[in-house]
């Protein structure tokens, strides 16, 4: 009796003795399976599992994710409304640390154990966790969009937790220490430095600042938005991430004379003149400002602690305070929740009782402070 003829696919026996499957895909165009079979059996098999794609919907075009790696996650990065920074940031990325492992492989090519070993080499290397995360993360994420095309069937970036940052704990300076920071740092940064700890403001916010954030009648300083340097040196103004991050901070009495003093001295003219400019009147270089920072550092004897480290200074001492977390999120400008923003709006009051906390305890470190008086009080530029 003559055998039951396939109703899907074709199987041959090629000269060599192994199997080949072929099916008619939905386009029309007959597909060989990506390699052949040892047995018929084998072949069959394959047969019946892209039958199952092709009735449950989950067929997917074999050569449409032929394309090169590097090709598409350089149109993704393109495609992308990313901010210009965030943008160059990928782009570095993929050409540094995505493109020399996976660049020529087409993307049904890249599987999880290619990625593991990347990973694996990429740290093995020297190269810092932040960035082999980072680096991790976007691949992750440019291969969910590849999934998301239809082009694979599953993400190959299965490591649990590969793209998390983990991130050392930060050294806390004293406030003894920030004061002695100020006061070594050149005199035209030294109300930079007291702003950054004790209101916990970011270096691209300081320098984004304007004379008509500054009220210093009320003692408060307005976060309208921040200043950030491309790799190519060009600085761009950013508006805040979220909502959240437009705030007005209450500066803690006991340094607000010496803001005082400074915006007679440094700051530019106008509703518009720059709160803190270089000696020649531009924005300071963030290069050029940590030269003098790490001088600083050295000339007090403070290691391995960044200028931004700073923020967690003034954190921890408003958590001394009795602010809530919201408080505290809000103060720092990180919370981006409906419900935060409505209690920002009428924060002011609680923001100076902050401010106030904060204020006290600056007092009581200078009193117990061995030396001549003067921080509290003192102006000098």
């Amino acid at each position: 009796m003559a055998g039951k003829r396939r109703q899907f696919g074709r199987v041959r026996k090629l000269p060599s003795g192994r199997y080949q499957a072929r099916y008619m895909g939905p386009d029309g165009q007959l597909r060989p399976a990506p390699e052949t079979f040892r047995t018929k059996r084998d072949a069959d098999d394959w047969l019946a599992d892209v039958q199952t794609e092709l009735r449950q919907g989950d067929w997917r075009d074999p050569d449409a994710a032929k394309v090169p790696f590097e090709n598409y996650a350089v149109a993704w990065v393109a495609e992308r409304p990313l901010a210009r920074s965030t943008g160059e940031l990928y782009a570095i990325l993929v050409r540094v640390h995505l493109a020399p492992t996976f660049g020529r492989l087409s993307i049904a090519d890249i599987t999880p154990a290619a990625v593991r070993t990347w990973r694996r080499a990429r740290l093995d290397d020297g190269i810092g966790p932040t960035t082999v995360a980072k680096a991790y993360s976007l691949l992750r994420t440019i291969l969910g969009t590849a999934v998301d095309d239809g082009l694979i069937r599953r993400n190959p970036c299965q490591i649990r937790n590969g793209g998390a940052v983990v991130t050392p704990e930060r050294p806390t300076a004293s406030i003894l220490e920030v004061f002695a920071l100020a006061d070594a740092m050149q005199a035209r940064y030294r109300a930079l430095v007291l702003l950054g700890a004790f209101c916990a403001l970011r270096w691209g916010e300081l320098v984004a600042l304007r004379r008509q954030d500054v009220d210093l009648d009320a003692g408060m300083v307005r976060v309208r938005g921040s200043i950030s340097e491309l790799n190519n040196g060009e600085r761009i103004y950013k508006a805040p991430k979220s909502e959240a991050g437009k705030r007005t901070v209450a500066i803690p009495k006991s340094i607000l004379p010496v803001i005082v003093a400074h915006m007679r001295q440094f700051a530019e003219p106008g509703r518009d003149g720059g709160v803190f400019v270089g000696p020649k009147g531009a924005i300071p270089r963030r290069n050029h400002f940590n030269g003098l920072w790490h001088k600083a550092c050295a000339d007090v004897g403070i290691k391995g602690l960044r200028f931004h480290d700073l923020r967690h200074t003034g954190n921890t001492m408003a958590s001394y305070t009795d602010a809530s977390t919201r408080e505290l999120m809000i103060r720092l400008g990180q919370s981006s929740t409906r419900a935060a923003l409505i209690y920002q709006h009428g924060s002011r009051q609680r923001e100076r009782e902050i401010a106030d906390g904060i204020d006290s305890q600056i007092i009581e470190a200078l009193k117990r402070r061995s030396g001549p008086k003067g921080h509290a009080g003192d102006t000098g530029g």
